[in-house]
């Protein structure tokens, strides 16, 4: 071994864990400290998840010090925290193409580095990838591969990690746990899980068995998680030990930047700021609220007028905007913590006793809990209400954010009613009419981003209207073309029609159910036009086209022209929506392209 002396820059020496192995140990203070103004400086401008990964620099750095990496196995749980990982793993000089289109991606991801040897964009995962990958290397007699799963407080509390860390304690398998302990996820933490940490953290002298012990898991710690020589002792010492271990190690979420220090739930991803003071770059939005916005602004109305609403999500009360209605009925709103499935399920046995849960989750969080949905909601009939944010391509957090998929995945389920609101109008007035008539569960889908003809919204329930349930609507009435949209991705359809040129060719209908579908409006279309195209922001495999086709193949319709536009079968990478729009085909010139060859 041999190492650099170097006075001014010991991170552009680094282009690999190797290099790093080259370094004196006292030089890993400075190596921290660069790269966080290294992360700092890019996300700085091509924006991403900053906290996270400012707080685990020095551990970043131990890790991959002390162990043999790739050889030994390494995993980031979400991955939020990844960015000194892929910095130090040979992909530093492409690091500002970060969740850019044709870029790396923002997440650990198995296709991109070696050194990635998971996938992790959701979270909680790690501990049971990471035991699948030690129970395999002990099939194949080899006992001396290290495995290491970091897993924050928020995600370990996760009912899928329960089951990894019950697994695990009598796996007999050389399987590390680090327990990233900042008393955050997104928003700070909840539950009992996190009540206990802060008292094994505040009295651990006074400790002898943890939660940990009684799993027969190793616990050591807590540890001060920015002490790098202390992390590379304690790592040195858990690599001699056999069997299944956890370390808990105290971290501070946006070490290094005052201002994500002091707010680290808006700098968890914080968009544009200044690198040195690190202040918000302000967005110039027009004063257009988003659509969360637009729903946690409704909600919080409705609650004021129905005390039998309560708002549920599965640790997003700031990104899905619950946060308004926790503000002012805190005894009725509710974070569950990562426990979607849990959220589902306990918003299920409010609605048996008569209240009326808005459960506010993420698209493509919602998968996780797929079988509460079918079998604790829709089976038994009951009116859960799933406000399904981030429905469609979200952007740069790519193939593990995008959600593409609920559309066809809850179109399957009996009992269940399907709506994406074409505007933030339709979405005020569905959030304010399934309170009133609601016999059934219904998932009401929006996308991220700003809110559709925003500047009309009235947040008052004397300004909103009822809609009837299961009818679409015509807007435009050319005589050539029926082009099917759902959802707010019917507003480039609007936006093509205010050409003139197109105006009399299509004939414009906002469907905005997808279960129960509009059978007499869609007969009337059948029976009149020929040509016929359906337009979506989700995959077009067991979509709403899909469900357009059925429809007419069960009704018997013949020499219809039809052409489905909408995600396709492949994962989409990140990129803008704008560009990724593009890529799949859903950008304006495509959609004129497509209507002129009909």
């Amino acid at each position: 071994m041999y190492f650099y002396h170097v006075k001014k820059s010991v991170l552009k020496y680094i282009h690999s864990p190797q290099d790093l192995k080259k370094i004196a140990q006292n030089k890993l203070p400075q190596l921290a400290k660069e790269l966080r103004e290294f992360i700092i400086d890019i996300v700085a401008t091509k924006e991403g998840h900053l906290g996270a990964s400012l707080g685990v620099v020095e551990l970043t750095i131990a890790l991959h010090y002390v162990f043999d990496t790739p050889n030994d196995l390494l995993i980031w749980d979400v991955g939020h925290q990844a960015y000194g990982h892929k910095i130090l793993t040979g992909r530093k000089e492409i690091f500002d193409t970060n969740r850019q289109l044709n870029g790396i991606s923002g997440f650990p991801k198995r296709s991109e580095s070696s050194y990635d040897v998971f996938g992790t964009g959701h979270s909680s995962t790690s501990i049971s990838a990471m035991l699948g990958m030690a129970i395999a290397s002990k099939l194949k007699g080899n006992t001396k591969k290290q495995h290491i799963a970091v897993i924050g407080d928020a995600s370990i509390a996760s009912g899928m990690a329960f089951e990894a860390l019950n697994h695990a304690g009598i796996s007999n398998t050389n399987i590390l746990i680090i327990l990233n302990d900042n008393s955050m996820g997104i928003d700070p933490n909840v539950g009992a899980l996190k009540e206990y940490l802060t008292t094994l953290k505040q009295d651990t002298a006074n400790c002898n068995t943890t939660i940990f012990d009684a799993l027969k898991l190793n616990y050591s710690g807590p540890i001060d998680g920015h002490d790098i020589a202390k992390i590379i002792t304690e790592l040195k010492r858990l690599k001699s030990i056999d069997g299944p271990k956890i370390l808990h190690v105290v971290t501070t979420k946006g070490k290094g930047l005052a201002k994500a220090e002091e707010n680290q739930v808006t700098y968890h991803a914080p968009g544009k700021f200044d690198k040195n003071s690190g202040e918000l770059i302000k967005r110039v939005t027009n004063g257009i609220p988003k659509y969360q916005d637009v729903f946690g602004f409704t909600l919080l109305e409705l609650a004021k007028q129905n005390n039998k609403i309560v708002g549920i999500t599965p640790a997003m009360p700031t990104g899905s905007s619950l946060k308004y209605m926790m503000d002012i009925f805190p005894e009725r709103t509710f974070d569950v913590g990562i426990a979607e499935q849990h959220a589902v399920t306990l918003a299920a046995g409010m609605a048996t006793q008569k209240f009326i849960p808005y459960c506010t989750i993420y698209s493509t969080f919602l998968q996780r809990a797929y079988d509460q949905i079918i079998h604790d909601v829709a089976l038994q009939k009951l009116p859960v209400i799933f406000c399904v944010d981030r429905a469609g391509l979200v952007g740069e957090d790519g193939a593990t954010h995008h959600g593409v998929f609920d559309l066809a995945y809850l179109r399957l389920v009996p009992n269940m009613i399907i709506a994406a609101p074409i505007n933030a109008l339709e979405l005020q007035n569905l959030l304010y009419t399934v309170q009133l008539q609601l016999n059934a569960p219904i998932a009401i889908r929006y996308p991220r981003g700003n809110a559709d003809f925003a500047e009309n919204l009235k947040y008052k329930i004397a300004n909103f209207n009822k809609i009837t349930i299961g009818k679409g609507k015509q807007i435009s009435f050319g005589n050539e073309i029926a082009v099917l949209s759902i959802g707010t991705i019917g507003n480039l359809i609007i936006e093509i029609c205010n050409e003139e040129k197109y105006a009399a060719k299509i004939a414009h209908y906002d469907m905005c159910f997808v279960k129960p579908l509009d059978e007499d409006l869609l007969h009337r279309i059948f029976k009149k036009f020929k040509k016929i195209i359906t337009i979506e922001n989700g995959a077009l495999q067991g979509g709403f086209g899909s469900a357009i086709v059925e429809f007419i193949q069960d009704n018997n319709y013949k020499n219809l022209q039809i052409k489905r536009l909408g995600i396709p079968d492949n994962f989409i990478e990140q990129g803008k929506v704008s560009e990724l729009f593009e890529q799949v085909g859903l950008d304006t010139n495509n959609i004129k392209r497509v209507i002129n060859l009909m």
